[in-house]
């Protein structure tokens, strides 16, 4: 089972001979430092990078690329060498970004030699650094393990190898740099591969909310697809919100995954009609398995609605500009005005106008039908993580043996096409906590102006989520522990409190939500300091080491400054350390009670009961209509899938 990790993680390695494969989007340097039981580097022999490529048990890439696969033979490492770690750099010679906060979040895996993956890290937060340890691969007590590091330099190569107690890292850096540089400029440009074959290109970016800009979206650019309109905007982030708090806008961005070899060859889709194009296939994307490929599918599926909508969007818009320039010119000419002529002309600008709007709504309706049909296709393939409630795969569920990769939020769409809806798909663990709008504001939907109405939706769609996330993870690593100071949301909460998938009844009163709320920050104190401190392996016997969720409804009435500041610290602090927040909330009631709440809105990913137009994508900004995935009226499988996992957690104990 693949250990997704995040940062300050570990996670033991059972093989000796293992690749480390690295995707970032951009070309890039790889390369690696071996150090002592005190973390120092003893020399420049030490370090393997581009001019020095082998060292004893490792092999780095001799050039900068956009995808690295590093050797490692812990077998063969000399005995005096405690800790390999791997560092990533950008190139200062390229002429490309200098910064890693410009690029695509950097992905790395852990791989045995038949390419199973053992663990995995996306490399995110980072801003002004140009060099980052990536990842360290340490002897503890004669056993390696690794640990997912994420330590960015802003400095540099020169800063990084410094830190390591390298004397000669200035000179070392440049001479890096300067291999770099000329393997660069021997590199030659690899043939591309036919533009209709999306398969064989770069994983596709899409959408996804959380961390430089995109529900899919900011990373290397992938090849666009032929007929979809192509854009400067770097393509591999995830929907973020249009700015709906204060503050400024929030980042939703979230980094999408991305492979160093080629993927099984995808399902051969049927042969197509003569100048038509190729019918869809599911599957027919980039990724090392069936649900990674489905995944990329869907994101690149995303991106090309995005696209193709902003190239319709900006056709009408200049029909608009030239038509009213046309018009202002024939008003502008006194002798126009007069008589037929002026007539005339604005019916020919109109005409104009019409023809161009005309071909701009044939080609986009050429593309969306296209994508509806791709859709209607991938749709009823998703794995159960990505499928919509109302999906007869929930029918066979079965409590899974491994997390997956991605969890799906809702739906999104744009007005051109309200029928083509777009899964959300988030990856797992989650990065950030939710934050489900239980207020009025931006709702689209004129159906819920009873405020109990929409808050009971809220908790609702709260539970629905919760239920999503405890159904996807084996028996026993999710937990779920609920806050419900007026006791106002046990007719929503009822499922998860009659199945007994909670860690214990929801917390009522000052008193119960004062002690889930200390048991908590206590749980992420502890981890935290044990990842620090190195000792992740010396835990409590008694702690629950599952992810933790904690679903907080009608906030904040009933909540002192002291809880305030607990559910910040957690929201903030928690996801590092597997502790998650699902807040139930009115954001414009909440405003009443002065700016103290702001960063603790702008920490969390805003979604909504009902239809709501807040997210945008990365790529051009467009105003996404999000819509959540609730349980069909009358079904009974919500229901049917909680009782599975509580009897599979029943089993555990």
């Amino acid at each position: 089972m693949t250990a997704e990790l995040v940062r300050g993680q570990n996670h033991p390695l059972s093989q000796a001979r293992i690749e480390i494969r690295v995707s970032a989007g951009k070309p890039i340097v790889a390369g690696a430092t071996l150090s002592d039981e005190h973390g120092k580097v003893q020399g420049v022999e030490w370090v393997a990078h581009p001019g020095t490529p082998t060292l004893p048990g490792l092999e780095v890439s001799r050039q900068a690329a956009a995808d690295h696969r590093l050797a490692v033979d812990l077998g063969a490492m000399p005995e005096a060498v405690h800790r390999v770690s791997v560092l990533l750099a950008l190139p200062s010679a390229a002429g490309g970004p200098v910064q890693f906060g410009a690029v695509a979040a950097p992905f790395v895996a852990v791989t045995g030699l038949d390419g199973t993956e053992i663990a995995s890290y996306t490399i995110t937060g980072l801003k002004a650094e140009s060099a980052v340890v990536a990842l360290e691969l340490y002897r503890r007590q004669g056993a390696w393990k690794v640990r997912a590091v994420g330590q960015g330099y802003a400095g540099g190569l020169a800063e990084l190898l410094a830190d390591q107690g390298l004397p000669q890292a200035h000179q070392l850096a440049g001479g890096i740099n300067e291999a770099v540089a000329q393997g660069m400029a021997r590199s030659v440009q690899a043939p591309r591969t036919p533009d209709g074959d999306r398969s064989r290109q770069a994983a596709a970016p899409a959408f996804g909310p959380d961390q430089t800009g995109s529900p899919y979206g900011a990373q290397g650019a992938a090849e666009p697809r032929p007929g979809y309109p192509t854009g400067s905007v770097d393509p591999s982030a995830v929907a973020q919100p249009s700015g709906s708090g204060a503050g400024g806008p929030i980042d939703y961005s979230h980094p999408r995954r991305r492979n160093a070899a080629p993927p099984p060859p995808p399902p051969t889709a049927p042969a197509a009609q003569p100048g038509q194009p190729a019918r869809p296939v599911a599957g027919d994307a980039t990724g090392w398995s069936m649900e990674e490929r489905l995944y990329n599918q869907v994101w690149g599926i995303f991106e090309d609605l995005a696209r193709t909508t902003a190239a319709y969007r900006s056709a009408v818009d200049f029909a608009d500009s030239r038509m009213e320039k046309e018009l202002d010119q024939v008003l502008s000419d006194p002798r126009s005005r007069i008589g037929g002529q002026g007539d005339a002309a604005r019916e020919a600008a109109r005409a104009k106008h019409t023809q161009l709007v005309d071909r701009a709504r044939t080609a986009l309706d050429r593309d969306l039908a296209q994508l509806t049909a791709e859709v209607e296709v991938v749709e009823p393939a998703l794995p159960l993580a990505f499928a919509r409630w109302d999906n007869p795969v929930w029918h066979g569920y079965r409590v899974p043996m491994e997390i997956p990769m991605a969890l799906r939020l809702g739906d999104l769409r744009l007005p051109e096409c309200p029928e083509l809806r777009i899964p959300m798909l988030v990856r797992l663990p989650l990065e950030r906590g939710l934050w489900i709008d239980s207020g009025r504001a931006g709702s689209l939907d004129g159906g819920y102006n009873d405020s109990h109405d929409l808050r009971q939706l809220a908790m609702e769609t709260a539970v629905a989520h919760a239920a999503r996330l405890l159904a996807v993870y084996p028996a026993g690593e999710f937990t779920v522990h609920a806050i419900d100071p007026a006791g106002s949301g046990a007719q929503a909460l009822a499922p998860l409190v009659q199945t007994g998938v909670l860690a214990a009844p929801p917390a009522i009163g000052a008193a119960g939500v004062s002690e889930v709320l200390v048991r908590l920050t206590q749980r992420v104190d502890l981890v935290q300091m044990a990842v620090r401190g190195g000792a992740a392996d010396s835990l409590p016997p008694g702690l629950d080491t599952s992810e933790q969720l904690l679903i907080v409804n009608d906030f904040p009435h009933g909540f002192d400054d002291r809880a305030v500041t607990q559910l910040r610290y957690l929201a903030d602090e928690g996801p590092a350390v597997g502790v998650h927040l699902m807040m139930v909330a009115d954001r414009e009631e909440a405003a009443a009670y002065g700016p103290l709440l702001d960063p603790l809105w702008r920490s969390l990913m805003r979604l909504t009961p009902v239809p709501d137009d807040h997210l945008a994508d990365p790529w051009v900004g467009h105003a996404w209509t999000y819509e959540p995935c609730l349980v069909p009226h009358g079904s009974q499988v919500l229901q049917q899938v909680l009782t599975q996992v509580a009897m599979a957690r029943t089993k555990l104990r």
